[in-house]
């Protein structure tokens, strides 16, 4: 028997966020590590992805004993704080990029944060196919731009392995906080699609459409 299109959307949420809160761990760990801020911008930009993949997770799943008016409250409580969240470490990270750029803070290479950057854009293409294929099956316009998101998000990946790579084979240290300010832009622009639609839609599980 072939599984449920919606469960296997569920499954990929489910799946985008544990992966995104891991890569978040790792990156801040080895940004922190070698002072690359575009590193750490990167796993930031992930925790938030996480936290508003859950939110939508959250919503799809639904809460026992929630009325539809008090679910669209909390819901709506969440989503401001996410997209607020953005602007927070879009500010953070560019403060770093920029002081970094004038005091000449050079980060160290780091080849676990090549190893990052490459799994990423190795399964953010895989996570893609998937997800346009199951919101054709689904008729679900929402899910077919949560795929465009995560293509989005494959391709911040190669920003930073470009960064990050420029670095360590040639010393190219400047490249790590150009491509934190970079990162900055995608923060921002996050943050605020997120607040001026008044919905969630990141790479983590945007727009999962609930039954019924």
């Amino acid at each position: 028997m072939r599984p449920n299109p919606q469960k296997q959307a569920l499954y990929l949420a489910y799946f985008t966020v544990g992966y995104n809160i891991l890569e978040c761990l790792v990156s801040v760990a080895a940004g922190y590590l070698a002072g690359s801020i575009a590193l750490v911008g990167f796993g930031l930009d992930s925790l938030v992805e996480s936290l508003s993949g859950g939110v939508i997770v959250w919503r799809f799943v639904g809460h026992a004993g929630l009325s539809p008016e008090e679910e669209a409250r909390r819901e709506a409580r969440a989503i401001k704080i996410v997209g607020w969240t953005f602007f927070v470490l879009a500010a953070y990270v560019g403060y770093e990029a920029v002081k970094k750029l004038l005091f000449r803070e050079i980060p160290s290479p780091t080849l676990l944060g090549l190893i990052i950057a490459t799994v990423s854009l190795i399964l953010m293409p895989v996570l893609y196919v998937l997800k346009h294929r199951l919101g054709h099956a689904l008729g679900s316009a929402s899910l077919m731009a949560d795929a465009k998101q995560t293509l989005a998000c494959a391709f911040l990946s190669v920003a930073l392995l470009v960064g990050l790579g420029l670095n360590y084979l040639w010393g190219f240290w400047q490249a790590d906080p150009v491509i934190a300010l970079l990162i900055v832009a995608v923060l921002g622009r996050e943050g605020y699609h997120t607040l001026k639609a008044k919905k969630l839609c990141s790479c983590a599980s945007c727009g999962l459409e609930r039954p019924g």
